[in-house]
C-alpha cells in the first residue's frame, strides 16, 4: 500500500488534485504548491512504491505501467472516481499512462519536465548519474543530483538548504536496486505510438534552462497530443516547481480552474 497524505481544503465536495513526484519518489516534493492549490483543492500527496514511506523491494522489470496501476489501486481504495493529476517528469509519465489506459479516471492532466520518449540528452545524464551510483555510491549520486534540477545560481544562494536535504535524502536513501530499476522503467518509457491517442486536456510546462529535459521535448510532447497545452518559463530549471514556485502555481491554478 502507497503511504499517502491529505492536505489542501477540508470541503469534501472540493475536487481532488493527486500529486506524484519525479525520480526522488516521495510526495513532499509538491510541498511548495499545497498553499496555492488548497484553498480550492483536496491535494493528495504519496510517496512512489519504493521511495520514501512506501517502502519496498522493487521487482525486476519494474514499469511506469506498474506505477500507473498502483494508482489505480489507491483511488479505488479511497473512493476517488475522478480526480486531476499532476507530475513531476517520472510522475508526469504515470499520469500519461492514467490517461491512456484509464482515462475516465482523469479530469485534467498536468505534466512537468515530461516528454514523450527519452531524449539522446537525458539519456546521457541519466548515464551519468547511474555512473556514479554503481562506481562511487549514494553519496556522490545525491551530491551530483542537485545539479541536474536546479539553476546554478539557485543553488549558490540556497547551499545551506541544499545541503540539509541531502543529508536527508542519504538518510533516507531507497538503495540502488530501486534507483536503477525506476531510472530504467523512465528510460523504457516510449508514448510515440499512442500519445496521439491521448483525449484529456493536458498542461505540459517545463522552464527553458531545465538541463536534464531539454524544454524542445515538453514541447513536442504537447504538441502531439490534441489537447495538449504548452507553458514555458523562462527560468527555474528541472525542478521550476520548487525555483520558480510562484510562477509555477500561478500556471497551475490557472490551468486545473479552467
Amino acid at each position: 500500500m502507497l503511504h499517502y497524505e491529505w492536505l489542501g481544503s477540508r470541503d469534501p465536495e472540493a475536487p481532488v488534485v493527486v500529486m506524484s513526484a519525479g525520480l526522488g519518489g516521495a510526495g513532499a516534493y509538491w510541498l511548495p504548491q499545497v498553499e496555492a492549490l488548497g484553498a480550492g483543492f483536496r491535494v493528495l500527496l504519496y510517496d512512489q512504491l519504493g521511495t520514501g514511506q512506501s517502502a519496498a523491494v522493487l521487482p525486476e522489470g519494474y514499469s511506469v505501467e506498474n506505477m500507473a496501476e498502483e494508482v489505480v489501486e489507491l483511488a479505488e481504495s479511497l473512493g476517488l472516481e475522478r480526480f486531476d493529476f499532476v507530475g513531476h517528469a517520472f510522475g508526469g509519465l504515470v499520469g500519461l499512462w492514467l490517461a491512456r489506459k484509464r482515462p475516465a479516471l482523469l479530469r485534467r492532466l498536468v505534466v512537468a519536465g515530461g516528454w514523450v520518449s527519452l531524449d539522446s540528452h537525458s539519456r546521457r545524464c541519466f548515464d551519468a548519474r547511474i555512473a556514479l551510483l554503481t562506481k562511487v555510491g549514494a553519496r556522490a549520486y545525491l551530491a551530483a543530483q542537485p545539479i541536474f534540477l536546479f539553476p546554478a545560481d539557485w543553488l549558490s544562494a540556497n547551499a545551506e538548504r541544499v545541503d540539509r536535504e541531502q543529508a536527508s535524502h542519504l538518510a533516507h536513501f531507497p538503495g540502488a536496486g530501486n534507483v536503477l530499476k525506476r531510472i530504467e522503467a523512465l528510460a523504457g518509457f516510449d508514448a510515440r505510438s499512442w500519445i496521439t491517442e491521448i483525449e484529456t486536456p493536458t498542461l505540459v510546462i517545463t522552464a527553458r534552462d531545465d538541463v536534464l529535459v531539454p524544454w524542445t521535448a515538453s514541447r513536442r510532447l504537447a504538441e502531439l497530443m490534441p489537447q495538449g497545452r504548452f507553458e514555458c518559463l523562462d527560468y527555474g530549471g528541472h525542478a521550476c516547481s520548487v525555483t520558480a514556485s510562484d510562477e509555477f502555481d500561478r500556471r497551475l491554478v490557472e490551468f486545473l480552474q479552467s
